[in-house]
């Protein structure tokens, strides 16, 4: 047995399935159930995070025993970064065709595969090379392990859970570089573990995900966009190479940034070409024109490279600048990753309860901008308390924008781009860190040979020769070898020039914290993904062996729409609701029981309930009344899909698909209450009612929900409005308009004073010696100098300014030679203030 329910229901799974039992048709699961699967999700992607950091900290050793350089080093990171990049697109739009759980099973056995052969790697290519294809596996994991999510939970509701992901997160970045630490220091290891430890994590992961995760797949034909993923991965890579390379290789200014900036347009083009005409577009381009998406995907780019570039070069200022040891180099960065802990979990618990995001994507910015620019203030000798403050206010930041940016966007898209939308976001972070890290790895490279040859010219003859030996490789310098006055100028030279990078890195972190800056903040939606493509999509087989289910659509006016007004959905709904109990049921005669309990607000019993049960074409197949302790019961006439329908009075009904497979359901309802709107509208000051005021309701996005005229006594009252905080502006004549935030209740009326201060006007005719004067202009200044409006006059003359409060004013006329005239404002009416302008010659 598997359920499916809209907003406002929730099902309790009590079947004979057990914990394990499919999901189908977007039933929205316990409790428990997220968790279990949760627990594959999270062990796939400690994998992922631990293989990735476990070889920060052991990354100078392994590239000084490859025999590789600072370029080595820098493409060793990029190569997954790219990889994980190019593919996180094509992940996304594969989740949208095929088995999400086959997939990310898939992306493990990419990873694991990766890992074990980079461990063999016997010099610095094949390291990036094997590398790359972990990247890919990458890639399939971190967006996967996103869309299972909000597939399975309500945005409103992902932030709680998004807190586990933050703490495995947080526990796979402090646990990586410590083990690798541990790894690279102990002689009977050696660094080819750190590829090696994570094969077992893998295997456990693959094992729990087979038994725990289980959802719906949507069975049709697809298409991939091979063609798009080709380009674009081109694209990528070729940016990517121009990158690292620019500066080193050859200048910025040359024949070969020419060719391959222009050879990147020209993929560009050609990948943005095959996506207007795909059938199945690998990022669809309509997604951006919504601007929620647009922003959140530029702000991601800037995170990604204010995230990666800022934090892939702590190993080597730990290492290289402070002589730290790789374990003690993996202590050192706690403080940033129990920022990104801390952060993570918390802001996520706060917008689960609250709904509200945008205040902590603002926020991240702020901290990441302002931990970046301190970081960049950092030396070779810094006190290591500073840089900790520094590393904790940047993780702070991150844990607050990174999930928020994809919470924010999966919020504003239909199920079926859901995996699309999830992935271009990762997309651009991904590609922000990869160019980031290109960039700023050429960057450090530049600056580290600046300051080395700067402090070369204080160095006596012998130790000068001594450091043009050992940097005549380009590798990376074994520190412990070198005498004390170049050993200190070498860690001066890597301090001095990673503190560059972090500076760099603090305007594109600004960036990303403008972009969100202008981000609409939509409240989330209170239902996930499955639930949502079962309202409005055609019913989904689950992957779990099931009975076939009929292939009927829902009927649309059937099925509430998130994007419905309150009064409107529950008339329709109700219109439903009436016309299916006015038709004869036919009876059950022995078919499947579905019995459950309706409940409103905190669990209570909701009595006299119509529950009714109509087939996916709208014929009628039974119809139960609540009990007094809110228990209902129908019966359907075998396996398939059906229609769950439930009213009554003071609430708003509900519609829900179910899936019968044989066995009894276990369906319990949650109905929310309807409320009201009551108040009245008074003059400030003398409390008397204002009639024929325009009383008007909108709901948190500004879309109108009811309006009204007050009556005699300037009552108002407004009937069946959601629970929620609601706008009430009031506008009448003669009064200044007014506007304040409301918080409807859960149940009853809700009553509101509104008091409107007066609001006088004045008008006139500024004339010159021979008659009105056109195009004069007219400025009004309070007793304060502050200038409350300007006004030029038409053809006749005239002006006028509105909504004024009582006081003293003075009126400026200028066009001939100017004239200030006093004026007195009192209460509320029109005031009449001719001007008269003398020739300039008088």
């Amino acid at each position: 047995m598997a359920t499916s329910t809209p907003a406002g229901v929730r099902a309790h799974a009590r079947h004979g399935g057990g914990a394990h039992g499919s999901q189908a048709s977007g039933a929205p699961m316990t409790h428990r159930q997220i968790m279990e699967a949760l627990t594959g999700l999270l062990l796939g992607m400690f994998v992922a995070i631990l293989s990735s950091t476990i070889v920060s900290n052991a990354l100078p050793d392994i590239i000084k025993d490859l025999g590789g350089g600072q370029s080595a080093y820098t493409w060793v990171v990029t190569a997954s970064l790219l990889a994980m990049t190019a593919s996180t697109p094509l992940w996304g739009k594969l989740a949208d065709l095929f088995s999400k759980k086959l997939l990310i099973q898939f992306a493990l056995v990419i990873f694991v595969l990766g890992s074990a052969a980079a461990g063999l790697s016997q010099n610095p290519a094949m390291l990036i090379t094997f590398r790359a294809v972990q990247g890919v596996g990458m890639g399939g994991l971190s967006s996967l392990a996103q869309i299972i999510l909000a597939a399975m939970i309500s945005p409103r509701e992902r932030g709680r859970y998004n807190g586990y992901l933050g703490a495995t997160f947080a526990t796979a970045m402090v646990g990586g570089p410590l083990i690798g630490g541990v790894i690279t220091d102990t002689d009977w290891l050696g660094w080819r573990w750190c590829f090696y430890v994570g094969v077992p994590f893998a295997v456990i992961a693959l094992i729990v995900l087979q038994r725990t995760l289980h959802l719906p797949v949507v069975k049709r034909r697809v298409k991939v966009d091979w063609a798009g993923a080709f380009f674009i991965t081109a694209a990528v890579c070729l940016l990517l190479v121009w990158v690292t390379f620019a500066g080193d290789k050859y200048d910025w200014v040359s024949w070969q940034t020419y060719a391959m900036v222009g050879g990147t347009v020209a993929l560009l083009a050609i990948f943005l070409l095959i996506e207007t005409r795909a059938s199945e577009p690998i990022i669809p381009l309509r997604l951006f024109r919504n601007r929620t998406i647009t922003l959140a995907s530029l702000a991601s780019l800037f995170v990604g490279i204010a995230m990666f570039a800022g934090t892939i070069f702590f190993s080597q200022y730990f290492q290289l600048a402070r002589d730290k040891s790789p374990t003690m180099s993996g202590v050192l960065t706690i403080p940033l990753i129990a920022g990104l802990f801390l952060s993570s979990t918390i802001s996520g618990q706060i917008i689960t309860r609250t709904g509200r995001w945008k205040a902590w994507l603002l926020a991240g910015g702020v901290l990441v901008t302002g931990g970046l620019g301190l970081l960049g203030t950092i030396r070779y000798d810094t006190e290591y308390w500073h840089v900790a403050v520094y590393m904790a206010l940047l993780g702070l930041g991150v844990g607050m924008m990174m999930q928020n940016l994809v919470l924010a966007t999966q919020n504003q898209v239909a199920p079926s781009d859901l995996g699309a939308a999830s992935s271009v976001v990762n997309f651009f972070r991904s590609l922000g860190g990869a160019v980031g890290v290109s960039a700023l790895g050429a960057v450090l490279t530049h600056r580290i040979k600046h300051y080395v040859e700067e402090g070369a010219s204080a160095l006596d003859p012998q130790s000068a020769a001594a450091l043009a030996g050992s940097n005549s490789s380009g590798s990376i310098p074994d520190l412990d070898a070198l005498p004390g006055p170049i050993r200190t100028l070498l860690e001066s030279a890597y301090g001095h020039g990673i503190a560059d990078v972090f500076l760099y890195a603090a305007p594109v972190a600004l960036l990303a914290l403008l972009c969100s800056l202008f981000i609409k903040e939509v409240p989330l939606r209170t239902k996930g993904a499955l639930a949502q493509a079962a309202e409005t999509d055609e019913p989904t087989a689950a992957e779990a062996p099931a009975a076939p289910v009929a292939q009927e659509r829902v009927p649309s006016w059937a099925v509430t729409s998130e994007t419905q007004t309150a009064p409107e959905g529950t008339q329709r709904l109700a219109a439903v609701a009436t016309a299916v109990r006015a038709e004869e049921s036919p009876g059950s005669g022995g078919g499947v029981p579905v019995r459950g309990f309706v409940r409103g607000a905190e669990n209570a019993p909701v009595p006299q309930a119509a529950v009714t049960l109509i087939s996916l074409s709208g014929r009628q197949l039974g119809r139960s009344v609540a009990q007094v302790d809110g228990s209902y019961g129908v019966d359907a006439p075998g396996t398939g899909s059906y229609v769950l329908i439930a009213s009554a009075d003071g609430f708003q009904p509900q519609a829900s698909t179910i899936v019968v497979n044989g066995e009894p359901v276990s369906y319990d309802i949650l109905l929310s209450g309807t409320s009201g709107l009551t108040g009245v509208v008074r003059a400030a000051g003398s409390a008397l009612p204002v009639k024929d005021a325009m009383v008007i309701v909108t709901d948190v996005r500004g879309d109108l929900l009811a309006s009204q005229t007050t009556g005699e006594q300037g009552e108002f009252g407004f009937a069946e409005l959601v629970p929620g905080p609601v706008t009430v502006a009031v506008n009448a004549a003669g009064f200044r308009p007014r506007a304040l935030p409301v918080e409807v209740g859960g149940t009853g009326v809700t009553r509101v004073e509104v008091d409107l201060d007066a609001g006088a006007q004045v008008q006139g005719v500024v004339r010159a010696p021979h008659g009105p004067l056109a195009d004069a202009r007219v400025t009004l200044v309070d007793a304060a100098g502050n200038v409350v409006g300007t006004a030029t006059t038409g053809t006749d003359g005239a002006y006028a300014f509105t909504d004024l409060n009582g006081g003293e004013y003075t009126v400026i006329a200028t066009g001939y030679p100017p004239v200030a005239t006093a004026l007195t404002v009192t209460g509320r009416g029109v005031d009449s203030h001719d001007i008269e302008l003398a020739h300039p010659g008088e």
